[in-house]
This record gives structure tokens, C-alpha cells and sequence, in this order.
């Protein structure tokens, strides 16, 4: 209606026809211009409609998934040892609940009839983004069936409890038949989803979007060819000195009463999350108000306890800088695992171990734990909490041997999920390859092939985003350096909000509105994933650490 005068002057300007026949055209036409925008008004109506009532639903499955996320959370936290054969049946049953839910014919139908030029209209950019996910999610989901799913779901409890006893016991064989079982879902899984494409690069797809495993053989060959020299140049190199650390004790309550502060310092709300123990630490979130995170402490290392912490802290960040508005609909979620370790290895590595900040927090540690001799610098402890040399295990190890960590579990999965190797080698092969990115053989499996908790669950594909995660993080906090110009003397002062600030408007409140990781890179730094930047990070650093 609002293009009525227009049309009337465009009338005007024509050649004047005799009264009755103007007259009656400009009625016709009134006539049909209501009846066009009418049909638009009662299109635009039902496209507001069909939104709403999918916007609906999704927010009951999104609750569903929560709830089954917390009971996750207190399986691997709370949990009665007992208990795992009660859980895993309220699992399957949740699970397939949330299966009927998420391919319901009704979503169906919304998600056909939400198409068109009359959703770039009338749907804002977020709901569009929320579309696109669910759209997605739909696809995939509708692909597995329910029986598979609700399979999965036993398999993850149980599979968590053979995995903790077999890891205890150090014996990988009282594993394997679970991971066996597992090899053969995520095949078929893959097969499902899409048929085309390399198992691998379909379960990749699932926890780092659009990237494939030619990318990530680009990216890791790069890091095989120029990290090794510099592991072998740092071991020549005399080690940092660790004798103010020996033979001491650190009292576990003591460790998380100082860890959960720092957690508080860095940002993270205690009113909205909680801060654990566990056998492998994580973070999972129920909602931006509801963020759990664990971590664990010996009494004769101090800083697993620390990097542990601020590690799930970054993770943790993320979760509640969520958009809460959005925060029951599939666009507010992460865009991916990658971008996800980004935040977590931000905290961790170019916040958790820089020189500014242990300037502020190194004199706190002391008061904390008086035993730590009183005449050691915080340039000491930071030279100290930068020493790289291989290590057994991923978690612990430092940032220039992690990246070889990777590349080996991405190799054995990547071989493992194409039928090249099998189940029963594992042992061997880690072996193998342990001697030939790092130089040493675990003693045992503990130590070994079974220290990590991911192939119990099945999550295959999931490893490699670790490293993808370490390259964005450099990438993202280089691009802040440069926009908050005395971002280090504001870490060196123990305030943390301009960074906080920068991270959420950048990456926490975009969720997957930005539709993969290496886009979102690009927006914010004008690149896309660039292993150079990190190699070149990480050879300055440690050539000046250990003055190579």
C-alpha cells in the first residue's frame, strides 16, 4: 500500500484516456493491489507462524538435550559407582525421546514450508541462521535411526566404565571390545549420513564444520615438518630450573580453593557454574545461566592443577558469553570444536602462561603455598611453566609437543576408521608412533593408548580440532594484541575484562551465526586458518626462552 502515490503519479504521466475507462482501470486495479496485499500479509503471517511453532519445538529439544547433558555431567562427577547400568537405561530412553522430538513429521512440514524468498523478508538474520542449523540438524538426524542412537547412548555409559577400570588396571584388552563396537557405529554412522564422502571426513564434519581431512593433512604435514627440529633444538638445551618445586607437597583442598578463585578472577560467574573434580577434566553447559567445568590436582604437581583449570575456564567463558536470547535455538551454539579449544588454549596458553601474567599471580601462589621458596622470581616460574620436553601424556604436555600428540591419535583414528589397522594393534602402533614424534615408548597402556577418554564415547574426529583450536587461538589473540594496545600491562595488573569483553562480542555472541570456523577467522582477522602464524608464534617464544 505504501506504493500507491507512486503508482497514481505513474498514472498521470500517461496519455489521458477518457474518464469511465480511467476510472474504472485505477478500480481494478486498487482492487487487485489489495487482494496482492492481502496474500502477502496472510504469507508473511503464516511465515511468522510456521517460525514461531518451529522456534517451539526446537527449544523443547534443545531442554531435552540438557537434560541428558546433565545427566552426563553427573555420571562422569556425581554418579555412584553402582550406578552405571540404571543411567545408561535412562540414557537409551532419553535418547530416543529426543530422536522422535528432533524428526517429528511436524518439523518436517515447518521446515518445508519455511522456504522462499518470503523468509529473506520476513525472518531476521538470526532467525535465518537459526534455520539454516536446524535445517541441518534435521538432515542428519533423520538419517540415523533411532535404534542406533539409543545404541550409542548405552554404549557411551557403558563405555565409560570399562574404559576408567581398564585404564586403572592398565590393560588395554578389557577395552577393546568396547572400542570395537564403537569402530563399527561410527562406520556405520558415516555411511548414513553421507555415503559419498570418506567415513573420516563425515566424522569430522560433525565437531569442526566444512573441514576435511585434506585440510587437516595440509595443516599437520606443515607442523611435522617444521615442529620436531624445534623440539630437537629445545631438548639440546639445558632445562629449566625445578628444584624450588621438588619433593614438595601440595594439598589438593588448598589447590582447588586457589583455583577456584583464579577461575572467578579470569571471569568465570560461580552463580551460573561450578567448578568440579573428575578423572578427565571437562566442560559441558546446559545453558549460558548453567555451565559446568572439572578439573583434577595431585599433591605433587602444582601445575597441572593450574593450566587445568584455566584451560576449562576458557571452555567455560564461551558457554556463558552464549547469547542467552538465542540460547535455546541451534545458531547460539558453537560454531565448532575448533573455535571452541580456541577459547579454551587462549586462556590457557597466551593468558595462563605468559610472563604478564604470572608478574601478578606468581606473588599470590606464594602466600597460597608458603612452601614455595620465597626468593624464586615469577620469571623463574614462568621459565619454569614454559618447559617444553616430551611427555606421555596429551593433557600435560606443553605447546610445542602437543601439536605431535595430535597427529598421532589423527593418524591411528583417520587409519583406525578406514580398516587399514585394527583394534587389537593400538597398542603397538601408539607405541610406534610415540617413538617417532616424540623419542619415547610408554610404559603401559595407562600411560599410553588408553589416557584418553574420547573413544570411549565414540568421538571419533573429535582429536584433531585440539590443533585447529591452538592455531585460531593464536590467531585471535595476536588480532587482539593489536586492538587493545596495552592488552599486556592490563594482564600484568590482573584485569582481564577488555579481553573478556573483546572475546565475547567477537566470537561467544556470534554462536554459529557465522556458519564455520575458518569464516569466523577471516571476519575477525583478516586470514584464515594459518598454520605459519602459529610455527612462527611458537619458534619465537621458545627460541627466546631457551635462547636457541
Amino acid at each position: 500500500m505504501l506504493r500507491l502515490p507512486l503508482v497514481s503519479r505513474s498514472f498521470s504521466s500517461r496519455k489521458r484516456l477518457p474518464f469511465s475507462i480511467r476510472s474504472s482501470s485505477k478500480t481494478n486495479f486498487c482492487s487487485n493491489l489489495k487482494i496482492f496485499n492481502s496474500k502477502m500479509s496472510s504469507t508473511n503471517s503464516s511465515v511468522r507462524s510456521d517460525f514461531n511453532r518451529l522456534k517451539s519445538i526446537l527449544e523443547e529439544v534443545s531442554s531435552l538435550q540438557s537434560i541428558s547433558a546433565l545427566l552426563e555431567w553427573d555420571q562422569l562427577v556425581m554418579m555412584p559407582e553402582k550406578s552405571g547400568g540404571s543411567r545408561g537405561k535412562q540414557m537409551e530412553v532419553l535418547v530416543g525421546v529426543i530422536h522422535d522430538k528432533s524428526t517429528g513429521k511436524e518439523i518436517e512440514e515447518l521446515l518445508n514450508k519455511l522456504k522462499g524468498e518470503s523468509i529473506e523478508k520476513e525472518l531476521t538474520d538470526w532467525e535465518k541462521a537459526h534455520l539454516r542449523d536446524a535445517r541441518r540438524d534435521f538432515e542428519r538426524t533423520n538419517k540415523l535411526p533411532k535404534e542406533l542412537q539409543m545404541k550409542r547412548a548405552t554404549l557411551s555409559v557403558e563405555g565409560h566404565e570399562v574404559w576408567a577400570n581398564a585404564r586403572k588396571e592398565k590393560n588395554f584388552a578389557k577395552f577393546a571390545p568396547i572400542l570395537k563396537q564403537w569402530v563399527d557405529i561410527v562406520r556405520e554412522e558415516a555411511k548414513l549420513l553421507d555415503p559419498t564422502k570418506d567415513a573420516y571426513d563425515v566424522l569430522l564434519d560433525t565437531y569442526e564444520r566444512g573441514v576435511s581431512s585434506s585440510t587437516i593433512d595440509t595443516v599437520f604435514n606443515q607442523l611435522k615438518e617444521k615442529i620436531p627440529p624445534l623440539i630437537a633444538k629445545i631438548a639440546a638445551k639445558p632445562s629449566p630450573d625445578r628444584q624450588f618445586m621438588q619433593g614438595k607437597k601440595f594439598d589438593v583442598e588448598a589447590q582447588a580453593k586457589f583455583n577456584f578463585q583464579l577461575a572467578k578472577e579470569l571471569g568465570f560467574d560461580t552463580d551460573g557454574g561450578r567448578l568440579d573434580v573428575s578423572v578427565h577434566p571437562f566442560s559441558t553447559s546446559f545453558h549460558p545461566s548453567d555451565v559446568r567445568m572439572t578439573t583434577r590436582y595431585k599433591d605433587d604437581e602444582l601445575i597441572e592443577g593450574l593450566t587445568g583449570t584455566i584451560h576449562e575456564t576458557g571452555h567455560s567463558l564461551y558457554e556463558q558469553g552464549r547469547p542467552e536470547s538465542e540460547a535455546y535455538l541451534p545458531a547460539s551454539r558453537a560454531v565448532g570444536m575448533g573455535v571452541h579449544e580456541s577459547q579454551s588454549l587462549l586462556w590457557e596458553r597466551m593468558v595462563g602462561l605468559s610472563l604478564p601474567f604470572w608478574s601478578h599471580y606468581w606473588p599470590k601462589l606464594q602466600s597460597a603455598f608458603p612452601q614455595l621458596d620465597s626468593s624464586v622470581t615469577f620469571e623463574q616460574f614462568y621459565r619454569l611453566i614454559n618447559e617444553s620436553k616430551p611427555g606421555f601424556i596429551r593433557v600435560e604436555a606443553d605447546e610445542v609437543t602437543y601439536p605431535m600428540h595430535i597427529i598421532l591419535r589423527y593418524e591411528i583414528e583417520k587409519d583406525l576408521i578406514s580398516g587399514k589397522i585394527q583394534v587389537d594393534q593400538l597398542p603397538q602402533i601408539w607405541n610406534e608412533k610415540m617413538k617417532q614424534y616424540l623419542g619415547i615408548v610408554p610404559k603401559d597402556d595407562s600411560e599410553g593408548v588408553l589416557q584418553d577418554v574420547h573413544w570411549s564415547s565414540g568421538s571419533f574426529g573429535y582429536f584433531p580440532t585440539y590443533t585447529l583450536g591452538a592455531i585460531y587461538a593464536c590467531q585471535y589473540f595476536q588480532q587482539a594484541e593489536k586492538e587493545i594496545p596495552d592488552l599486556n600491562e592490563k594482564m600484568a595488573a590482573g584485569d582481564f575484562k577488555a579481553l573478556r569483553a573483546w572475546l565475547k562480542e567477537k566470537i561467544h555472541q556470534k554462536g554459529s551465526f557465522t556458519p564455520s570456523g575458518d569464516e569466523l577467522v577471516k571476519q575477525i582477522t583478516g586470514s584464515g586458518l594459518n598454520a605459519t602464524q602459529f610455527i612462527e608464534y611458537l619458534t619465537k617464544k621458545y627460541t627466546k626462552l631457551y635462547n636457541l
